[in-house]
């Protein structure tokens, strides 16, 4: 029987892996120049802790989520998403304590999980980078997030990127414009398309993110939150707004765009690619927003609740650096491949290898017993800069010839101050 991966899944290995370490090395070191510290949650949690923070109607919690009932019958999910679960672990661990950092600032870096219909940069297991500020009300926190976002990306190379904002206002202006979207859209219900009349009285604002076509007339016609905003909500994003204009940094806003998690408010974000390789479609490459509330939803103290994140998919910003055709880092040279001739030479080949890789040189010996053509066909496949050449005469001797791949220049040294000085050897040749 031939077994395959699940179906929206997908193997990360030589050739591909290196895209995503190099993505994954620009994100920590960004975060680090921020002052961001990684932590890392369980990938699956307690349902309530999902259906609580994300909300029992987004369609994440109604369709999406990979649930199921353990052996000791607890109801537990995959986490499809980061936000939740790291509130919950800041509520649970006290994070919100004077001995910590305030505010709490975090990012991570994993596995989530949903259930839709695998395409390209969406599958059913795929991987998130995201970052969270906990306990700030401070519109420069949402702007310090949206730079963290900005700033990634630059370091990747992207270049066409557009930053869109949007303010969905505290609590009780969401719930005004709640109303006024539904009073707008239910003279409607029959020509909105299936999906918008399920959500039209359990989350309208997801009616404004409808792709469908059937919707999109309303959609673009429908009354703008920004109309419905109070003192406080038109004041904060003001802040934000003035922030992001001291900065220089360009943004446009669109009064459409919401985000498909119950917990976000005030300010909301997107960061969009029309790189060449999209063929002229934008892509949202990254999005977040404030999540006021969540905290203590999840049990935690009113003196901290207050946050902004972001999250951004791995895959997807490999795919925006291919649409732009960055350069990724490939798979790095050998510094050093042991030829070893003969079954004698096996525990030498051993110790120049490790000697080797004491020194600090990526490493390889044969481990086959091959020929001398076929270990340098190995040494040239994996682009080796040094051949150490050890047959069964060199060993009575105790000498190793040692060769430079790339002028084809070799000297012979004893093995004795090939293990005193091998760095030194190394490099002397390679230079030669």
């Amino acid at each position: 029987m031939s077994y395959q991966k699940p179906k929206g899944t997908t193997d990360i290995y030589t050739g591909e892996i290196e895209k995503w370490q190099y993505v994954e090395a620009v994100a920590r070191d960004v975060f680090e120049k921020y002052d961001f510290h990684e932590i890392r949650t369980p990938i699956f949690e307690h349902i309530e802790v999902i259906s609580r923070g994300v909300g029992g109607t987004t369609d994440i919690v109604t369709k999406e989520m990979y649930d199921f009932h353990d052996k000791g019958n607890r109801h537990i999910t995959l986490r499809p998403e980061g936000t939740a679960p790291l509130v919950r672990a800041y509520v649970e661990h006290k994070f919100f304590g004077p001995e910590h950092q305030n505010p709490f600032k975090t990012f991570y870096i994993g596995p989530m999980f949903r259930y839709e219909r695998p395409q390209s940069g969406r599958l059913r297991q795929f991987h998130q980078i995201g970052m969270e500020v906990i306990g700030s009300k401070n519109p420069a926190t949402d702007v310090e997030g949206i730079l963290v976002a900005l700033d990634f990306y630059k370091r990747l190379g992207v270049k066409h990127t557009k930053l869109v904002i949007n303010s969905l206002g505290n609590i009780e202006s969401r719930k005004i414009y709640r109303q006024a979207l539904i009073d707008y859209l239910e003279p409607h219900f029959e020509e909105l398309s299936e999906d918008s009349q399920r959500r039209l009285h359990d989350n309208p604002l997801r009616v404004l993110d409808s792709k469908d076509e059937k919707d999109q007339k309303f959609v673009q016609a429908a009354p703008s939150i920004l109309d419905y905003l109070d003192e406080e909500s038109h004041q904060f994003f003001e802040e934000v707004k003035v922030l992001l204009d001291a900065l220089e940094v360009d943004y446009v806003i669109d009064h459409r765009m919401v985000r498909g998690l119950d917990y976000y408010n005030h300010t909301v974000f997107e960061l969009m690619s029309n790189a060449p390789g999209f063929n002229g479609a934008l892509t949202t490459i990254c999005a977040g927003g404030r999540y006021d509330g969540l905290v203590t939803e999840l049990g935690g103290p009113t003196s901290h609740d207050s946050g902004f994140g972001f999250a951004l998919g791995l895959e997807r910003a490999i795919i925006t650096m291919e649409a732009e055709e960055l350069e990724f880092p490939t798979v790095k040279p050998l510094d050093v491949y042991v030829v070893g001739l003969g079954e004698a030479t096996s525990i030498e080949s051993l110790k120049l290898v490790q000697a080797a890789r004491y020194a600090g040189l990526i490493s390889e010996r044969d481990y086959l017993n091959r020929k001398a053509k076929t270990q340098f066909k190995s040494a040239n496949k994996q682009k080796a800069k040094i051949v150490l050449v050890l047959g069964e005469d060199e060993l009575a001797q105790g000498i190793v010839k040692v060769k430079t791949m790339a002028t084809g220049t070799e000297i012979t040294v004893s093995l004795a101050e090939m293990y005193q000085d091998f760095a030194g050897i190394y490099q002397k040749q390679l230079n030669a």
